[in-house]
């Protein structure tokens, strides 16, 4: 018989995500053990916050909207010993719960992050050469972003700092600090993340408007300008 996953927090920002939203947490229900969703809400007007209490979630309204904000107030909420940060427009595969519960039982598990391979659905030629080239960059640089999820320690994360409350690059600024004080590791599984805003502008501007606003920040940009740009471009 399988043993449950020791407890585990959920934390997923959402803001009008009344589409994708269930499908993540059918996904999550399909695990054993004892498992907290915390739904941190940017003020959806399309009956998100009422779908995620429909699933047991526990929500908590976090205005204004704005990821890093939610994902620090999500994770401050959560009482569980590991968290799990997921976008809400994600999907995990079938066998994920067995696959975590293997990591989370393995001796390095506490001493890591982890984090999940990149697969945007659906899936192209450029965005299989693009999900190929996350993984080289996530292991060799250790800079896995928010759409590859993250697993790791309540401890952990505390030592790190946790989530900046800040407009953007909040998964960046993130992963920096972990990297720091511990190897980022992969789980081996993909998440599946949507394709919508890989289709607005393609996967070669969607890398070079990253790489733009990346380097923007290294130069001293504060990111309240990068927001404002990003958002309204």
């Amino acid at each position: 018989m399988n043993q449950a996953i020791p407890f585990l927090s959920v934390v997923i920002p959402c803001l009008n995500e009344r589409d994708r939203l269930p499908l993540l947490l059918a996904d999550l229900h399909q695990g054993r053990g004892d498992l907290e969703l915390v739904i941190a809400d940017g003020g959806s007007i399309d009956g998100s916050p009422a779908i995620a209490r429909l699933s047991g979630a526990q929500v908590i309204t976090v205005e204004p909207a704005g990821r890093g904000r939610q994902l620090a107030k999500g994770a401050r909420h959560a009482s569980g010993s590991w968290l799990l940060f997921l976008h809400a427009d994600s999907r995990l595969p079938k066998t994920w719960a067995e696959h975590i519960r293997t990591v989370l039982l393995s001796r390095q598990a506490a001493a890591s992050a982890w984090y999940f391979d990149l697969h945007i659905d659906p899936e192209t030629p450029m965005r299989h050469i693009l999900g190929k080239a996350v993984a080289l960059r996530s292991r060799w640089l250790q800079r896995p972003y928010g759409d590859q999820g993250l697993l790791l320690h309540q401890t952990l994360y505390e030592r790190s700092g946790g989530f900046a409350e800040v407009p953007l690059m909040e998964d960046l600024d993130l992963v920096e600090r972990l990297s720091r004080i511990a190897m980022l590791r992969p789980l081996h599984i993909p998440l599946i993340t949507d394709g919508r805003r890989w289709e607005r502008c393609g996967v070669l501007q969607r890398c070079l408007q990253n790489f733009r606003l990346k380097r923007r920040w290294k130069q001293g940009v504060s990111l309240e300008t990068l927001a404002r740009d990003y958002y309204t471009s």
